[in-house]
């Protein structure tokens, strides 16, 4: 007897673009819920075309279809509409009244000037819960604007505290507040639903700032300024307060080692036949290897720099020290612990393009997420939806592509 999925029967009207809020419906979309993409008449998502590289054809022709489509739209069904129309806004509406969960990221005030935005809304389903996805949130001075990941990582502190000392300051490499920000999202949007379920709250808004989530994702960084007063720096790969704890060069290859703790340290220092670092009083304990991790860093990497990677690696795993070789993504892909947890798949798509993903990481024992599924080709539903879920007739449906909305 097949699970059933923890989202079954929640309905979510997605017209979420880019990547934070179709993450977030992903999300959902995993854990079972049908979401409705809709999406701009024959354009779609911005995000199919958001590459190189592209999925290619028989004939290598690169096809819309992206890494950041495919990362953020598995298992919806699509449908195109055209919110300059009044019947593409009255299908908006339509599904909006049997959904139960509304995803948008328009910039502040754009829906509005459609007639679909929340107080529109709720006018037509009291109980949806509608979720907003913007830059810099619904209030303050900066709400109109756009802004894309960049701007966040720089604006909430992120790129000051990534990189080394003495550069400049560095992109984490992914669009990290907009994976952080579906997150939130979805986590907001299920505790909504519990609280309208379980305790009669009705439909609600939900106001997710990208800006907002970068800033909380600074977490004890951000604390450490407010506490001290003293303006965090970047620290490369050590971590704060710990020593030696970041990565280093051996033979072939960089290695990441944790081993700040005494006893740790103690074993480490045995491992690499360095146990003199134990007597030198710059090194006597945590803090005050801390503050000589420079000197540290050299006695280290001296001892180091004739090891190869995997003999230190093996050494290390043995002692029961924390450590990690630095991976390129190809060989992310070769190590059999991620080749064991089963984590990439290939699936097909209504076309019959081949495409890589990446599978939710969440397991559960008695409803498991669903198994990988393509993302939809563009209007893929369109009858599915217009015929099975609102009911539209031949009639209407001639009406609605007669006047360009769908």
């Amino acid at each position: 007897m097949t699970s059933p999925l923890p989202l079954q029967g929640v309905r979510v009207i997605d017209l979420g673009r880019t990547f934070a809020a179709p993450f977030a419906t992903q999300m959902l979309a995993d854990l079972g819920a049908e979401v409705i993409k809709l999406e701009r008449k024959d354009r779609g998502d911005e995000m199919r075309y958001y590459g190189p590289p592209f999925i290619k054809d028989e004939e290598g022709e690169d096809l819309p279809i992206s890494s950041y489509f495919i990362g953020a739209n598995r298992h919806k069904k699509s449908i195109e509409v055209d919110l300059t129309k009044a019947g593409g806004r009255q299908l908006v509406r339509d599904l909006a009244r049997v959904g139960d969960i509304f995803v948008e990221n328009f910039k502040v005030g754009d829906l509005a000037r459609h007639g679909l935005d929340y107080a529109a809304i709720r006018e037509i389903n009291p109980d949806i819960i509608y979720c907003s996805v913007t830059g810099f949130g619904q209030t303050g001075p900066y709400a109109p604007r756009p802004g894309t990941d960049s701007v966040f990582q720089a604006m909430s502190g992120m790129m000051s505290i990534t990189g080394e000392p003495d550069q400049p300051p560095t992109k984490i490499g992914l669009i990290i507040s907009d994976l952080i920000t579906g997150l939130y999202a979805s986590n907001a949007i299920q505790a909504a639903l519990r609280a309208r379920e379980m305790v009669g709250a009705g439909g609600q808004y939900i106001d997710m700032s990208l800006l907002d989530v970068a800033v909380a994702t600074m977490s004890h960084r951000a604390i450490d300024y407010l506490m001290s007063g003293e303006i965090p720096q970047p620290l490369g790969t050590s971590a704060s307060g710990s020593a030696p704890a970041q990565t280093y060069s051996c033979r072939n290859g960089r290695i990441n080692i944790q081993a700040s703790a005494e006893p740790k340290f103690e074993a480490f220092c045995k491992i690499i036949d360095r146990t003199d670092l134990l007597d030198d009083p710059r090194f006597a304990t945590r803090a005050i290897r801390f503050a000589n991790k420079d000197a540290l860093e050299i006695e280290i990497e001296t001892s180091l720099k004739n090891w190869a990677l995997g003999d230190l690696y093996e050494a290390l795993v043995a002692g029961d020290i924390i450590c990690a070789p630095i991976y390129t993504v190809d060989q992310t892909f070769r190590d059999p612990q991620i080749v064991s947890r089963d984590l990439v798949r290939t699936v097909t798509d209504a076309d019959g393009n081949r495409l890589p993903m990446i599978v939710n990481p969440i397991r559960m024992s008695e409803t498991p997420v669903r198994e990988p599924a393509a993302p939809p080709t563009l209007g893929q539903h369109a009858d599915e939806i217009l015929r099975g879920i609102l009911g539209y007739d031949e009639a209407q449906i001639a009406s609605l592509r007669a006047e360009g909305a769908i």
